[in-house]
């Protein structure tokens, strides 16, 4: 768990990897959700037409050579979620009990059988809150807005660093202030800082925690 551009992503991704689980991106979850509501028109405040098309809505991810594919209804939208407005949408939509409990069911559902990685802002909460390996990644507002710079750089979407610094400011207040599963750090979780250090030092750290826990060493 952690807050946005905290590295969670890129640690989950190399830790599954390393440990031969399967990583699963809950944040795309909520981000494909809140596209769909986007593109059907449909305003968050309408809970109850969101709550139905929730109800209707199929998401899955599957993994591939360049990390997981998420698909939404069928139809292949990770590069669509990837933008300042997805995330945006996301962190609204995520504030809907109804939401939350459709998504976070179908997170029960493909990590009941263990060997999972999976990430997002209430795994170790509310989604596995028994889960054998918890950890909690957090970084500085600056940190994490350098990283986010760089990363919609790279993607073709320029962006400032002040205005992406509120952006996460506002995420992180609404991320922690929501009534229905808020942001927090659970009871036991690893917390790491990764403002300045190196992914793999990060990798390393949840790496070993999970060998303490009983994760087979490769």
């Amino acid at each position: 768990d952690g807050p946005a551009a905290s590295g969670k992503s890129t640690t989950a991704k190399l830790v599954a990897n390393r440990l031969g689980y399967l990583y699963i991106d809950t944040g795309a979850m909520y981000r494909a959700m809140g596209l769909k509501a986007g593109q059907l028109g449909i305003p968050i405040s309408d809970s109850g037409s969101i709550a139905a098309m929730a109800e209707a809505t199929v998401i899955t991810q599957k993994p591939g050579r360049k990390g997981v594919t998420t698909f939404l209804d069928g139809r292949d939208v990770s590069r669509e979620i990837r933008t300042p407005e997805a995330s945006q949408l996301a962190s609204d939509i995520s504030t809907i009990p109804a939401v939350r409990r459709r998504l976070v069911a179908q997170q029960q559902e493909m990590g009941k059988d263990g060997g999972v990685v999976m990430e997002g802002r209430d795994i170790t909460t509310v989604v596995f809150p028994e889960a054998e390996v918890k950890v909690y990644m957090e970084a500085s507002v600056e940190e994490r807005a350098r990283r986010r710079q760089a990363e919609l750089a790279r993607k073709g979407m320029p962006a400032t660093l002040a205005e992406i610094e509120e952006q996460i400011r506002a995420r992180d207040r609404q991320d922690s202030t929501r009534a229905d599963s808020p942001l927090l750090r659970a009871a036991g979780a690893l917390v790491i800082d990764t403002t300045g250090l190196t992914i793999e030092l990060q990798v390393e750290m949840v790496l070993e925690e999970a060998f303490k826990a009983g994760a087979r060493r490769e």
